[in-house]
């Protein structure tokens, strides 16, 4: 799988562009701010149909401009496909092969990007909604049906929280209907923890072996699915007894605080290197190789589930490894994967291990081919 060409229409700083694209590696190089984040944005958007950076959709459509258009022509085994999104102050459509698709189950995973910027490094020490958004964010494109089941569970979510604010401030007092929404949230829940465990074992057993080769077999990676709900169960039917349990256990709580206490969207992910978990005692290397280790698994879950290699976007990321972690990381990516890399400057390393890349200059929203010849191959000095 890999992006051939792009289309852009009034996104962000660009009022027209369209661009060609390498199967191996793409450099966009220019100083901050002028457009080289806002490319890899498009990209990413024409994937997933939301933005990394901002959920005001609005901020996306150039100034004065009342919609925006991404277009795409995704290369795949099966033969090219055309995918579009516009955006307007109406919402968003999307349309595969010209066909408007009503669901983004229907369309999420058609392109499979995994993005890896600075603040991915954090991932190990972030927050446990981050951790959670990543999950949901991965598996959501190798699999419709989690999705899908995500999507039920957050609007039953949604409801019930709204129906337990109801019940704090006696706008109503009737306890079957939370009976009703806590069975329903209690299914879709099971199914998702579920989901999850699975993903998530087969995606610490590739980070485990990409760690392993960066630290020289030195370090043990696994990880470890945080929940409520016992990793003993093992059957969906139980876990999602375990958990329609939970909820009803602690209804008077819930209504008290007007929130749901239980469920998946309030599970986590601890990453534990040697026995230890590295969130609380790992060192700031040790944090970042773990999720490099876990951004280039991705890969590989990606390409065992949907058959093709999902496209890797790497914003500005390289300024953030050290030396080793860089040359782990570019020889993994080199003819493997199409990758999208942003810099405002190449380092020494990098001259040396990208092999025939497409060069993109970008300054103040223009963008132009440039022959890599002089900047990746500089001509040494006769003597």
């Amino acid at each position: 799988m890999y992006l051939k060409e792009i289309m852009l229409e009034n996104f962000r700083n660009y009022q027209k562009l369209q661009l060609e694209f390498s199967e191996n590696i793409n450099v966009l190089i220019g100083e901050n701010a002028q457009g080289k984040t806002n490319l890899l944005e498009a990209i990413y958007m024409l994937a997933m149909a939301s933005s990394h950076r901002t959920n005001k959709e609005r901020e996306l459509i150039l100034f004065g401009q009342e919609n925006a258009q991404i277009k795409g022509t995704i290369g795949r085994a099966l033969g090219d496909l055309k995918l579009e999104l516009t955006l307007s102050s109406k919402g968003k459509k999307v349309r595969v092969n010209h066909i408007e698709r009503g669901k983004l189950s229907e369309y999420i995973g058609q392109l499979n990007v995994i993005l890896f910027a600075p603040e991915d490094l954090s991932l190990v020490k972030g927050t446990p909604s981050e951790r959670r958004r990543f999950i949901d964010r991965e598996f959501s494109q190798i699999d419709a049906l989690y999705l899908h089941h995500l999507s039920q569970y957050r609007r039953i979510l949604k409801q019930r929280n709204q129906y337990l604010k109801d019940l704090q401030q006696r706008k109503t007092q009737d306890d079957l209907y939370l009976d009703i929404l806590s069975e329903q949230l209690a299914q879709l829940g099971a199914k998702i923890i579920m989901k999850r465990r699975a993903y998530l074992q087969k995606l610490g057993q590739y980070a485990n072996e990409i760690h392993g080769g960066i630290t020289q077999g030195k370090e043990k990676l696994s990880f470890q699915y945080v929940s409520e709900i016992e990793n003993s169960l093992e059957k969906e039917v139980e876990v999602q007894a375990e958990l329609y349990t939970k909820l009803t256990q602690q209804r008077q709580t819930e209504i008290f605080r007007g929130t749901t206490l239980h469920g998946p969207h309030r599970d986590d992910l601890a990453f534990i290197v040697n026995e230890k978990n590295i969130q609380i005692y790992g060192s700031q290397g040790q944090q970042r190789t773990t999720a490099l280790a876990v951004k280039l698994a991705e890969i590989e879950l990606m390409k065992e589930e949907t058959g093709e290699a999902p496209i890797l976007l790497l914003d500005d990321v390289l300024s953030e490894l050290d030396g080793v972690r860089q040359t782990h990381l570019l020889k993994t990516i080199q003819d493997r994967v199409q990758t999208f890399l942003t810099t405002p400057g190449l380092s020494e390393i990098t001259r040396k291990l990208i092999k025939e890349p497409k060069l993109f200059r970008i300054s103040e929203g223009k963008v132009s081919v440039q022959a890599p010849t002089e900047i990746f191959y500089p001509q040494v000095e006769q003597q």
